[in-house]
């Protein structure tokens, strides 16, 4: 593999404690050495990226993604998905389970990490919690860890019996790895063939759709914080997937006040947007959870800024665009978010909410690794993988989502500002991402 050297750029690295002017050497898909400005040694022969007047990063890592594959490849393949990923930063992602079929087996977590799927950066897959996501047995948490699987999961669905969610955080536990929760009570958000389709509020009486109400979440993550106390002297590792309210918020703060392993995530569109955003049943703006009220969209926005929320996450979540040109009620749930959450963290967290740029970053690479138990990612030292991300911290853009890299174009953010250009996605040493021009 050829030798690389960023040169001339401002690295920010959280994990390590760095921010200052540094070159840096990649070689053989690790990082060989960082120094001063022309201070490498051993670089003859390397090819050279000039990153001056850039921001160098550790490559971001998505948790929270959808790829579509197996069975679904005319939303997203892994090809197009990776290739999305790369645009916006990021060298790496964990793919929930919700394919077709459901990857509950290890035979589907190693066919989504075979070479023969083409994808650009690492794919970390997510694997089922119970057989065929259907809430009722679990699955052999120990083989599909073996298996590269780096969490479990039934996201899409919730795990509703007490008594199975307990034994799926007892089990992971025993092998190390994090139960993801879609937090949703669908014994509320579904009731007679009804599902709810936006949050319960104003805005979803005046446009006569079935609201969810906040409880359908902050219930779920009450009672799996319950489920977690009990089994304290276990460890178990709660992750809470894509949490939109202020009550589950509040449960999470209250049990890290008591010592558990409880974390979170917060997508961008639910640090954005309220439901006033569906407007004219705009079915981009249709998401599970959904986008909830302004108060609740100021929680997540005061908890990125005092810590509580561990990661941001995009639930990259890829539709062809006849699933979504139909009546809101019938449209599917999701938006893409690969190629915007970089742009959008830093031009509202870090510039409107002044954010400390490191904190921004720290979200979406170093917390995110450590969540997933990604050793020797989410940073920037000798020895660790050689994944960076290499933007130009002032650049304003304009996202199209028709020039995008995904192969579904569902996204609320078309023609929105952005700020933070990625010029460079490096994965493991390779170029993964070159933006035009440079």
């Amino acid at each position: 593999m050829t030798a690389l050297v960023i040169r001339g750029g401002h690295l920010i690295d959280p994990a390590a404690g760095v921010d200052g002017p540094k070159d840096i050497l990649l070689k053989d898909g690790r990082v060989a050495d960082i120094a001063g400005p022309g201070k490498l040694k051993q670089t003859n022969g390397a090819e050279v990226l000039d990153a001056t007047g850039l921001t160098v990063a550790p490559g971001l890592i998505d948790m929270h993604v959808h790829l579509r594959e197996p069975g679904q490849g005319y939303k997203e393949t892994i090809a197009t998905g990776t290739a999305a990923a790369a645009a916006g930063g990021f060298t790496a992602v964990a793919a929930m389970p919700n394919t077709t079929p459901v990857n509950d087996s290890p035979e589907t977590t190693r066919w989504m990490q075979a070479q023969e799927r083409g994808a650009v950066v690492r794919v970390f897959p997510i694997a089922a919690a119970t057989r065929a996501s259907k809430g009722e047995a679990i699955n052999d948490y120990a083989a599909l860890k073996s298996a590269g699987a780096v969490a479990v999961s039934d996201d899409g669905l919730p795990i509703l019996k007490d008594s199975v969610m307990r034994e799926a955080l007892a089990a992971a536990a025993r092998v190390g790895l994090s139960v993801i929760q879609h937090a949703e009570d669908t014994r509320i958000t579904h009731v007679a063939d009804k599902v709810a389709s936006m949050n319960a509020g104003p805005t979803s009486f005046k446009l006569g759709l079935r609201g969810w109400p906040n409880e359908a979440e902050s219930s779920i993550v009450e009672r799996d914080i319950r489920l977690v106390g009990e089994l304290r002297e276990a460890r178990p590792h709660l992750h809470v997937a894509h949490i939109s309210t202020a009550a589950a918020l509040a449960a999470v703060r209250q049990a890290r006040r008591n010592g558990l392993r409880v974390t979170c995530e917060v997508a961008p569109h639910h640090f954005l947007l309220t439901d006033e955003h569906v407007g004219p049943y705009d079915t981009n703006a249709k998401m599970c959870p959904p986008l909830r009220s302004t108060a609740d969209r100021d929680a997540m926005i005061e908890a990125l800024l005092d810590g509580i929320v561990d990661a941001i996450a995009t639930d990259h979540a890829p539709h062809a665009v006849h699933e979504k040109e139909v009546e809101f009620e019938r449209a599917p749930n999701g938006i893409i978010g690969l190629e915007t959450a970089l742009g959008l963290s830093l031009r509202w967290l870090h510039h409107e909410w002044k954010l400390p740029l490191g904190r921004v970053l720290s979200l979406l690479s170093a917390q995110p690794a450590a969540l997933l138990g990604l050793k020797g990612r989410g940073t920037l030292t000798v020895g660790s993988y050689a994944d960076l991300v290499v933007f130009d911290p002032k650049a304003e853009w304009i996202y199209s989502a028709r020039e995008g890299k995904s192969k579904s174009r569902n996204t609320p953010f078309d023609g929105w500002t952005m700020q933070g250009k990625v010029r460079w996605t490096i994965s493991e040493g390779r170029v993964a991402y070159s933006a035009e021009g440079a």
